[in-house]
Protein backbone atom coordinates (compact mmCIF):
# COMPACT_ATOMS: atom_id res chain seq x y z
CA UNK A 1 0.00 0.00 0.00
CA UNK A 2 1.63 3.27 -0.84
CA UNK A 3 1.64 5.54 1.81
CA UNK A 4 -0.36 8.98 1.32
CA UNK A 5 1.85 12.16 1.73
CA UNK A 6 1.54 15.40 4.10
CA UNK A 7 0.51 18.66 2.60
CA UNK A 8 4.49 19.83 3.03
CA UNK A 9 5.41 17.00 1.18
CA UNK A 10 2.91 17.59 -1.37
CA UNK A 11 3.78 21.47 -1.30
CA UNK A 12 7.73 20.40 -1.77
CA UNK A 13 7.07 18.01 -4.46
CA UNK A 14 4.62 20.77 -6.23
CA UNK A 15 7.60 23.49 -5.93
CA UNK A 16 9.94 20.77 -7.00
CA UNK A 17 7.46 20.19 -10.30
CA UNK A 18 7.57 24.07 -11.22
CA UNK A 19 10.83 24.14 -10.91
CA UNK A 20 11.71 21.85 -13.51
CA UNK A 21 8.60 23.18 -15.55
CA UNK A 22 10.22 25.89 -15.63
CA UNK A 23 14.06 24.73 -16.26
CA UNK A 24 12.22 22.52 -19.10
CA UNK A 25 10.77 25.82 -21.16
CA UNK A 26 14.12 28.00 -20.70
CA UNK A 27 15.97 24.69 -22.35
CA UNK A 28 13.54 24.47 -24.85
CA UNK A 29 14.05 28.43 -25.54
CA UNK A 30 17.27 28.39 -25.84
CA UNK A 31 17.24 25.26 -28.10
CA UNK A 32 14.95 27.67 -30.41
CA UNK A 33 17.99 30.99 -30.23
CA UNK A 34 19.95 29.08 -32.51
CA UNK A 35 20.37 31.82 -35.45
CA UNK A 36 24.44 32.82 -36.41
CA UNK A 37 23.74 35.93 -34.63
CA UNK A 38 20.80 35.34 -32.11
CA UNK A 39 23.90 35.80 -29.00
CA UNK A 40 24.46 39.27 -29.92
CA UNK A 41 23.71 42.82 -28.67
CA UNK A 42 21.31 44.59 -31.01
CA UNK A 43 20.09 47.65 -31.72
CA UNK A 44 16.46 48.81 -31.79
CA UNK A 45 14.88 51.31 -33.88
CA UNK A 46 11.22 53.15 -33.55
CA UNK A 47 10.42 55.79 -36.12
CA UNK A 48 6.15 56.68 -36.52
CA UNK A 49 4.44 56.55 -39.41
CA UNK A 50 2.28 59.00 -41.87
CA UNK A 51 -0.37 60.40 -38.96
CA UNK A 52 1.30 63.23 -37.16
CA UNK A 53 0.66 63.19 -33.42
CA UNK A 54 -1.03 60.22 -33.12
CA UNK A 55 1.57 57.97 -35.17
CA UNK A 56 4.29 60.18 -32.62
CA UNK A 57 3.08 58.85 -29.20
CA UNK A 58 1.89 55.25 -30.41
CA UNK A 59 6.05 55.27 -30.92
CA UNK A 60 6.85 56.53 -27.68
CA UNK A 61 4.03 53.37 -26.24
CA UNK A 62 6.23 50.98 -28.00
CA UNK A 63 9.68 52.56 -27.06
CA UNK A 64 7.88 52.60 -23.30
CA UNK A 65 7.30 49.04 -24.09
CA UNK A 66 10.81 47.80 -24.93
CA UNK A 67 12.59 49.45 -22.21
CA UNK A 68 10.06 47.25 -19.85
CA UNK A 69 10.44 44.46 -21.43
CA UNK A 70 14.58 44.74 -20.94
CA UNK A 71 14.11 46.20 -17.29
CA UNK A 72 11.58 42.55 -16.86
CA UNK A 73 14.62 40.00 -18.50
CA UNK A 74 17.77 41.00 -17.38
CA UNK A 75 18.69 43.22 -20.56
CA UNK A 76 19.60 46.68 -20.31
CA UNK A 77 19.66 49.25 -22.58
CA UNK A 78 21.54 53.01 -23.52
CA UNK A 79 19.30 55.82 -25.00
CA UNK A 80 21.61 56.36 -28.58
CA UNK A 81 19.15 58.67 -30.15
CA UNK A 82 15.98 60.16 -28.96
CA UNK A 83 14.05 63.14 -31.37
CA UNK A 84 10.86 64.28 -29.45
CA UNK A 85 7.56 65.01 -31.39
CA UNK A 86 6.25 68.77 -31.67
CA UNK A 87 3.21 67.84 -29.77
CA UNK A 88 3.77 64.30 -28.01
CA UNK A 89 5.48 61.49 -28.40
CA UNK A 90 8.49 60.87 -30.35
CA UNK A 91 9.72 61.36 -33.82
CA UNK A 92 12.43 58.60 -33.76
CA UNK A 93 14.46 56.92 -31.04
CA UNK A 94 17.27 53.81 -31.10
CA UNK A 95 18.56 51.71 -28.39
CA UNK A 96 21.50 49.76 -27.84
CA UNK A 97 20.11 46.48 -26.16
CA UNK A 98 23.14 44.70 -24.00
CA UNK A 99 22.06 41.06 -22.86
CA UNK A 100 22.28 37.48 -22.95
CA UNK A 101 20.43 36.56 -26.78
CA UNK A 102 19.40 40.41 -27.26
CA UNK A 103 19.56 39.75 -30.89
CA UNK A 104 17.63 36.25 -30.74
CA UNK A 105 14.87 37.32 -28.82
CA UNK A 106 14.11 40.87 -30.41
CA UNK A 107 14.75 39.94 -34.08
CA UNK A 108 11.19 39.10 -34.55
CA UNK A 109 9.80 42.49 -33.91
CA UNK A 110 11.55 43.94 -36.75
CA UNK A 111 8.02 45.12 -39.38
CA UNK A 112 5.17 47.40 -38.53
CA UNK A 113 3.11 47.61 -35.51
CA UNK A 114 -0.37 49.02 -35.60
CA UNK A 115 -2.32 50.71 -33.05
CA UNK A 116 -6.37 50.73 -33.13
CA UNK A 117 -7.99 53.20 -30.24
CA UNK A 118 -10.08 56.41 -29.07
CA UNK A 119 -7.50 59.11 -29.95
CA UNK A 120 -6.78 60.94 -26.43
CA UNK A 121 -6.28 63.66 -29.39
CA UNK A 122 -9.31 63.94 -30.71
CA UNK A 123 -11.91 66.15 -29.29
CA UNK A 124 -14.64 63.79 -31.11
CA UNK A 125 -13.35 61.19 -29.44
CA UNK A 126 -13.44 59.27 -32.79
CA UNK A 127 -11.06 55.75 -33.27
CA UNK A 128 -7.69 56.11 -34.87
CA UNK A 129 -5.20 53.68 -36.13
CA UNK A 130 -1.64 54.52 -36.06
CA UNK A 131 1.30 52.56 -37.16
CA UNK A 132 5.32 52.61 -36.82
CA UNK A 133 8.17 50.69 -37.33
CA UNK A 134 10.76 48.70 -35.61
CA UNK A 135 13.67 47.79 -37.01
CA UNK A 136 16.02 45.55 -35.63
CA UNK A 137 20.05 45.39 -36.50
CA UNK A 138 23.19 42.78 -34.37
CA UNK A 139 26.06 44.27 -33.17
CA UNK A 140 28.55 42.03 -34.75
CA UNK A 141 31.28 41.21 -32.61
CA UNK A 142 34.04 41.12 -35.29
CA UNK A 143 35.02 44.20 -36.77
CA UNK A 144 32.73 44.95 -40.03
CA UNK A 145 34.15 45.22 -42.94
CA UNK A 146 32.48 47.61 -45.33
CA UNK A 147 33.30 49.44 -48.04
CA UNK A 148 32.22 52.65 -47.51
CA UNK A 149 33.79 55.91 -49.32
CA UNK A 150 33.73 59.06 -47.96
CA UNK A 151 31.98 60.90 -50.92
CA UNK A 152 29.20 58.49 -50.27
CA UNK A 153 28.28 60.51 -46.83
CA UNK A 154 26.22 63.23 -45.87
CA UNK A 155 27.03 64.10 -42.60
CA UNK A 156 25.11 66.70 -40.47
CA UNK A 157 25.40 68.07 -36.80
CA UNK A 158 23.00 69.55 -34.78
CA UNK A 159 21.41 70.16 -31.00
CA UNK A 160 20.86 67.17 -28.95
CA UNK A 161 16.92 66.41 -28.02
CA UNK A 162 14.79 64.38 -25.90
CA UNK A 163 15.87 62.96 -23.01
CA UNK A 164 18.63 64.43 -21.41
CA UNK A 165 18.82 67.13 -24.10
CA UNK A 166 19.43 70.33 -21.65
CA UNK A 167 22.65 68.42 -20.33
CA UNK A 168 24.43 68.37 -23.49
CA UNK A 169 22.50 71.02 -25.89
CA UNK A 170 25.03 73.61 -25.52
CA UNK A 171 26.76 72.59 -28.55
CA UNK A 172 26.16 70.96 -31.75
CA UNK A 173 27.29 66.99 -30.43
CA UNK A 174 24.33 65.17 -31.89
CA UNK A 175 25.64 63.47 -35.63
CA UNK A 176 23.44 62.40 -38.68
CA UNK A 177 25.04 60.20 -41.43
CA UNK A 178 23.09 59.70 -44.61
CA UNK A 179 24.57 56.41 -46.81
CA UNK A 180 23.78 58.10 -49.89
CA UNK A 181 23.70 55.17 -52.29
CA UNK A 182 21.63 53.43 -49.87
CA UNK A 183 19.76 55.94 -47.86
CA UNK A 184 20.82 54.73 -44.88
CA UNK A 185 20.08 57.23 -42.18
CA UNK A 186 22.05 56.89 -38.74
CA UNK A 187 21.96 59.35 -35.33
CA UNK A 188 23.61 59.46 -32.68
CA UNK A 189 23.40 62.28 -29.88
CA UNK A 190 24.27 60.26 -26.49
CA UNK A 191 27.71 61.29 -26.26
CA UNK A 192 28.60 65.42 -25.42
CA UNK A 193 31.68 64.64 -27.93
CA UNK A 194 30.81 65.21 -31.41
CA UNK A 195 33.50 63.13 -32.67
CA UNK A 196 32.39 60.44 -29.74
CA UNK A 197 29.27 60.49 -31.65
CA UNK A 198 30.01 60.41 -35.11
CA UNK A 199 32.00 57.24 -34.29
CA UNK A 200 29.27 55.57 -32.44
CA UNK A 201 27.14 56.62 -35.84
CA UNK A 202 29.32 55.38 -38.13
CA UNK A 203 29.44 51.49 -36.17
CA UNK A 204 25.69 51.70 -36.39
CA UNK A 205 25.94 52.26 -40.54
CA UNK A 206 28.60 49.41 -40.66
CA UNK A 207 26.23 47.64 -38.73
CA UNK A 208 23.03 48.65 -40.81
CA UNK A 209 24.72 48.23 -44.33
CA UNK A 210 26.47 44.78 -43.21
CA UNK A 211 23.03 43.36 -42.06
CA UNK A 212 21.17 44.29 -45.39
CA UNK A 213 23.77 42.68 -47.02
CA UNK A 214 23.23 39.72 -45.21
CA UNK A 215 19.50 39.79 -45.47
CA UNK A 216 20.43 39.97 -49.21
CA UNK A 217 22.49 36.77 -49.48
CA UNK A 218 20.05 34.61 -47.36
CA UNK A 219 17.07 35.54 -49.57
CA UNK A 220 18.89 34.59 -52.46
CA UNK A 221 20.37 31.59 -51.12
CA UNK A 222 16.55 30.83 -50.24
CA UNK A 223 15.27 31.39 -53.77
CA UNK A 224 18.24 29.12 -54.71
CA UNK A 225 16.70 26.43 -52.35
CA UNK A 226 12.92 26.97 -53.62
CA UNK A 227 11.86 27.99 -50.77
CA UNK A 228 8.57 30.61 -50.23
CA UNK A 229 10.17 33.69 -48.43
CA UNK A 230 8.22 36.25 -46.85
CA UNK A 231 9.73 39.54 -46.59
CA UNK A 232 8.64 40.97 -43.24
CA UNK A 233 10.60 44.57 -43.73
CA UNK A 234 7.73 46.99 -43.76
CA UNK A 235 4.81 44.82 -43.42
CA UNK A 236 2.28 44.94 -40.69
CA UNK A 237 3.39 42.17 -38.10
CA UNK A 238 1.18 42.91 -35.27
CA UNK A 239 -2.26 44.39 -34.23
CA UNK A 240 -2.83 46.04 -30.78
CA UNK A 241 -6.06 47.24 -30.42
CA UNK A 242 -7.98 48.82 -27.40
CA UNK A 243 -11.26 49.78 -29.19
CA UNK A 244 -14.02 48.77 -29.82
CA UNK A 245 -12.58 45.53 -27.80
CA UNK A 246 -9.18 44.58 -26.42
CA UNK A 247 -6.95 42.40 -28.39
CA UNK A 248 -3.06 42.06 -29.48
CA UNK A 249 -2.69 39.71 -32.38
CA UNK A 250 0.61 39.02 -34.15
CA UNK A 251 0.01 38.01 -38.03
CA UNK A 252 2.33 35.42 -38.23
CA UNK A 253 2.22 33.20 -35.60
CA UNK A 254 -1.50 34.10 -34.37
CA UNK A 255 -0.59 34.61 -30.72
CA UNK A 256 -3.34 37.04 -29.34
CA UNK A 257 -4.24 37.81 -26.10
CA UNK A 258 -7.09 40.47 -24.66
CA UNK A 259 -4.64 41.21 -21.90
CA UNK A 260 -3.16 44.28 -24.10
CA UNK A 261 -2.32 45.81 -20.75
CA UNK A 262 0.12 43.52 -19.73
CA UNK A 263 1.61 43.37 -23.00
CA UNK A 264 2.12 47.22 -23.50
CA UNK A 265 3.75 46.61 -19.86
CA UNK A 266 6.59 44.81 -21.51
CA UNK A 267 5.14 41.17 -21.28
CA UNK A 268 5.76 40.57 -24.84
CA UNK A 269 8.01 37.21 -23.71
CA UNK A 270 4.88 34.90 -25.05
CA UNK A 271 4.50 36.65 -28.22
CA UNK A 272 8.36 36.47 -28.68
CA UNK A 273 8.81 32.23 -27.96
CA UNK A 274 5.85 31.60 -29.88
CA UNK A 275 7.13 33.32 -32.96
CA UNK A 276 10.39 31.31 -32.25
CA UNK A 277 8.55 28.08 -32.27
CA UNK A 278 6.70 28.99 -35.30
CA UNK A 279 9.96 29.68 -37.13
CA UNK A 280 11.35 26.44 -36.19
CA UNK A 281 8.27 24.28 -37.20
Amino acid sequence: MIPLLNETELSTIDKELSTISKEVDELELDTLLNGPYDNLNCYLEIHPGAGGTESCDWASMLFRMYKMFCEKNDFTYDIVEEQAGEEAGIKSVTMYIKGEYAYGFLKNEKGVHRLVRISPFDSGARRHTSFASVSITPEYNTEVTVDIKESDLKIDVYHSSGAGGQSVNTSNSAVRITHLPTKTVVTCQNERSQLKNKEQAMKILKNKIYQAEVEKKELELNKLKGENVAINFGSQIRNYILEPYKLVKDLRSNYETSNVDKVLNGDIKEIIESLLKKRDE
